[in-house]
């Protein structure tokens, strides 16, 4: 396929390439989970395999293959060494390893496009569920081919919110676990999936009212963010601040809890 030049990238063809290359990932990333995988170990809870790293690799090569001069970071890599270039593609190629290794059917392969620096496209494929949550800045957010919206739960004590923790939640007082407790006396109820990506697209589809969590990377938010907003939602930092994904805390809502949530974690910061 003839390479489009930069200035000639539509956002739909941005979108396809990035839902071509997640479905590629997440096939990939099943093939693993029935033949077999190896784990490696970044940190003393914080797991890699070499399906990462394989679907990683072929989100890469799908992207280069189209756009070559595009910039790109990945979590196993890290950043490229690319020219500076206006489109900017995050990568988590599983997001929610610790559960892929473990046999829990909950990850998902997240790819988000920046252009300029401000999120354009958010592609989420759970390949377990064959969900593909898609997204692209003013065009509204879809969970495969029918379109998306927030709940519209109006009180956080009818809330169903969901959060996560940190690898090094053992060596650290900043470790949500004080967030945690306060939302549990709140909210109607609580989860933990293990994947950020994945909770912040359930957001999106009214599965959850809520996501918060600490600790967050680029590649852990950047494509979510995107699907979130198309389907009305809110997203920002603790103090209620517009959200990037280089921050590493993040409030996500319907919209309508938004303000109880941040008053509940004002609670911790102040104290």
């Amino acid at each position: 396929m003839t390479n489009l030049p930069e200035e000639d990238c539509p956002p739909e063809r941005l979108l396809f390439v990035a839902i071509e290359a997640a479905r590629a990932a997440g096939n990939l990333l099943l093939n693993h989970a029935r033949s077999g995988f190896r784990i490696e170990h970044k940190g003393l809870i914080n797991l890699v395999t070499d399906a990462d790293h394989a679907a990683e690799q072929c989100v890469i090569d799908r992207i280069r293959g189209e756009f070559p001069t595009h910039r790109i970071l990945a979590e196993e890599r890290g950043a490229d060494a690319q020219p500076t270039s206006r489109y900017h593609w995050i990568i988590d190629p599983l997001d929610g390893t610790t559960n892929f290794a473990h046999g829990f059917p909950v990850y998902a392969v997240s790819i988000g496009v920046e252009c300029d620096g401000r999120g354009l496209i958010g592609v989420v494929y759970d390949p377990t569920r064959d969900e593909l949550f898609t997204a692209q800045t003013g065009g509204g957010a879809y969970l495969n081919s029918s379109l998306i919206a927030v709940s519209r739960t109006e009180q956080l004590d009818s809330a169903l919110l969901v959060t996560g923790f940190a690898y090094d939640i053992r060596d650290t007082p900043n470790n949500n676990l004080n967030h945690f407790a306060r939302f549990a006396l709140k909210a109607r109820g609580l989860r933990r999936t293990g994947s950020a990506a994945l909770d912040l697209c359930y957001v999106a589809a009214g599965r959850f009212d809520g996501f918060w969590e600490v600790k967050l990377s680029p590649w852990d938010t950047a494509a979510g963010v995107v699907v979130l907003h198309e389907a009305g939602g809110r997203v920002t930092d603790f103090h209620g601040n517009p959200h990037s994904p280089y921050q590493p805390e993040l409030v996500a809502s319907n919209g309508r809890i938004h303000e109880a949530m941040l008053a509940v974690i004002r609670e911790d910061l102040s104290s």
